[in-house]
């Protein structure tokens, strides 16, 4: 009963700390005079995207003493962030607003910004899926996909950051939703307090995905599942809940570029960077489980950018995302 209830207590801490984090980034964005879309798709998804990339990282270089289960925790880490955004957190940011929109509503987001990211995630994650099947002993052909996800990454920073003047002057500039945190408690609105609250919002998130790594084994152990795919499916929820707290947060304010950003954005640095870790670090290897999540990633990913190519986004179709996500389920879990 104590690992679940840590386990739930991280979780509650990655909650509290999206709310602080996501607050004073749209004042960072509205003093900067920045775009929705960079606000999105660059600040907050890389700044919610820390914790995801920490597991992976702290079980490959710092993890317990069986190497085995940390390449497991990794890899899963790794595959399962980028799974859950595309298919589970898209299908809950449109339960979240079905009441108020209904299930023929739409969503606005800024598109050639969604469909830059989805671009970019469609073509790495490709990329990376057929890295899989490129043996350990071709090393170079390894190292050589991990620096193509990696220039890919720095490439779409550029583009990202190039198109945000027009994007503001067409009248997709950050507007700040609620008062500051801090400022509720007599600070001045000041970029040295914004940067403060950002940083303890970033601090919270690094604590709760430090606590919640510490309790996978013991967990796996308990419920008689392997670590991969405890990996895939436990860790993810944890990991991604800023994502989706912060997208959910968004989408009800009816910010819907910062929402789609949020999520879309990482999954482009989930799709480029992670997996090029994963790729140097790990056996990266086409096991089942993992396949099968791969498929399913790219399906949606997949899906949703054809559902912007016909125009419009409709609250309806994000929840073929999750039935995708069920789909996964079944299969990992037969």
């Amino acid at each position: 009963m104590l690992v679940f209830a840590t386990l739930l207590l991280m979780l509650a801490v990655i909650v509290a700390a999206a709310e602080v984090f996501t607050n004073a980034l749209e004042h960072l964005g509205e003093k900067l005079k920045i775009s929705e879309g960079v606000t999105g798709s660059l600040f907050a998804a890389v700044g919610t995207a820390l914790p995801e990339t920490l597991i992976p990282l702290l079980a490959l270089l710092a993890g317990t003493a069986n190497a085995k289960l940390n390449q497991e925790i990794g890899v899963g880490a790794i595959l399962g962030a980028p799974l859950m955004l595309s298919t589970l957190s898209l299908s809950l940011m449109a339960l979240a607003v079905s009441k108020r929109r209904g299930w023929q509503g739409r969503f606005v987001p800024e598109r050639a910004g969604l469909a830059r990211d989805l671009h970019f995630f469609l073509a790495a994650f490709t990329l990376s899926t057929a890295a899989l099947f490129i043996p350990h002993a071709h090393g170079y052909a390894r190292a050589a996909i991990g620096f193509t996800l990696g220039l890919t990454y720095f490439v779409y920073i550029l583009l990202t950051v190039r198109a945000s003047a027009h994007l503001v002057k067409d009248g997709h500039g950050v507007e700040a939703g609620a008062p500051m945190w801090l400022c509720r408690l007599g600070l001045p609105q000041t970029m040295p307090a914004v940067l403060t609250q950002m940083a303890l919002g970033l601090l919270l998130l690094v604590g709760g995905a430090q606590g919640f790594i510490h309790e996978v084994e013991n967990t796996s152990q308990l419920l008689g599942i392997s670590p991969l795919l405890l990996s895939l499916l436990i860790i993810p929820i944890a990991t991604e809940l800023p994502e989706k707290v912060n997208s959910i947060l968004w989408i009800r304010r009816r910010k819907d570029t910062l929402a789609f950003g949020n999520i879309t954005g990482a999954m482009v640095f989930q799709g480029t960077l992670l997996p090029a870790i994963g790729i140097m670090l790990t056996p990266w290897e086409p096991r089942r489980e993992v396949l099968a999540g791969v498929v399913i990633t790219l399906l949606a990913a997949l899906w949703l950018r054809l559902m912007l190519a016909r125009g419009q986004l409709r609250v309806w179709q994000l929840l073929i995302n999750g039935g995708l996500y069920a789909a996964y389920l079944a299969i990992a879990l037969h």
